[in-house]
């Protein structure tokens, strides 16, 4: 499935919900993450989930074989995996097959396509089944304008990959929504574009054109509109800094909120590479953002404090948003702190 480009009336693509999620052999929480956010913002969507044996990760949702997933109503099977690479596992291909006999369409994130797994092709053609695959860029994608857009544009950037962009976009533009301001979502990753049914998949873009593609996927809109878009990767990230800085540039955003989670100190999978501070990633990303858009500002900090207690993470929070003068809040714990981050961002 090729993502269209975004326009205020795009209709969102279909999709075969409900899903079962496929969780392959993934023994580290961070990598199943594109199943955790499925579950955590379309449960309506999700039905159950399956791995191989290997796999010690589970989102909680009762584990169905493809065929007992179809006889629910699945439609789909999700592989809710997002590992280094974004590699099919040769490993995974019998579990993937048997998804396609028992009448299950295959929808995929990852990196290599579907259809470029022989075994696959065959399968899917005999079945009569689809493989989709969202982690492909439209076509024509233009070179960014630097062209200032009508509407307003908040960014989610952080201090390393998997702590939180997607979860605070998400939760800032239902809490927009919910005060009664104008606001989209927008999904730049392939988890996102599950949830959101749309979206452009920032990282599968030459990096020539990764501007263009944040333009297309924010395009103008009326002065009160808020797009709300999902950031990738960071501007600290020794492998993935450049698909931060495109989205960064191109987007233009008004407003940044910068992730983290507590207690990470080192770059995931990098132990040689220390995270910034916070000090350092809101300064950097402000100085690169006002390249293309002068009156940047950060609004606030949200913190993963999923590895922290309740009364510890209230702590934590307070703490930081007294050294920084901004607010900061976990917008999966809510709460007065998280108000405050939403009165912020569109002050």
């Amino acid at each position: 499935m090729q993502t269209k480009p975004l326009t205020r009336d795009s209709a969102i693509e279909k999709l075969p919900s409900p899903y079962l999620l496929f969780l392959g052999d993934t023994t580290e929480t961070t990598y199943a993450k594109t199943a955790f956010g499925l579950r955590d913002w379309a449960p309506d969507r999700c039905i159950g989930e399956w791995s191989t044996s290997a796999a010690t990760v589970t989102t909680g949702l009762p584990r169905l074989t493809p065929k007992e997933a179809r006889l629910r109503g699945a439609c789909g099977m999700v592989i809710g995996v997002a590992n280094v690479g974004g590699a099919i596992a040769t490993g995974w291909i019998p579990f993937l097959l048997e998804a396609l006999e028992s009448g299950l369409d295959l929808v995929s994130g990852m990196h290599r396509r579907l259809g470029d797994v022989p075994q696959l092709a065959a399968a899917a053609a005999s079945c009569g089944r689809r493989l989709i695959d969202v982690r492909v860029p439209p076509p024509n994608i233009p070179i960014a304008t630097g062209r200032k857009r009508g509407g307003k544009r908040l960014l989610t950037v952080g201090t390393d990959c998997a702590l939180g962009k997607k979860y605070t976009a998400l939760a800032l533009a239902r809490a927009f929504t919910a005060r009664g301001v104008d606001a989209d979502f927008r999904a730049t990753g392939q988890t996102g574009i599950l949830i959101a049914g749309s979206g452009m998949p920032m990282d599968a873009v030459i990096s020539d054109f990764e501007a263009g593609a944040a333009e297309m996927l924010s395009p103008d809109a009326p002065p009160a509109h808020w797009d709300v878009i999902e950031g990738q990767g960071s501007l600290f990230h020794p492998a993935y800094a450049g698909v931060s800085l495109g989205l960064l540039h191109g987007s233009q955003p008004d407003v940044i909120v910068v992730c983290h989670e507590a207690g990470r100190e080192h770059v995931a999978g990098y132990p040689d590479y220390a995270l910034p501070s916070l000090e350092e990633a809101i300064d950097l990303n402000l100085y690169m953002g006002r390249r293309t858009n002068a009156g940047i500002r950060c609004a606030g900090v949200s913190v993963n404090t999923s590895g922290l207690g309740e009364g510890e993470a209230r702590e934590w929070l307070a703490h930081a948003s007294a050294r920084l003068k901004l607010a900061v809040a976990d917008p999966v714990r809510g709460g007065e702190e998280f108000e405050k981050l939403v009165d912020a961002c569109l002050a």
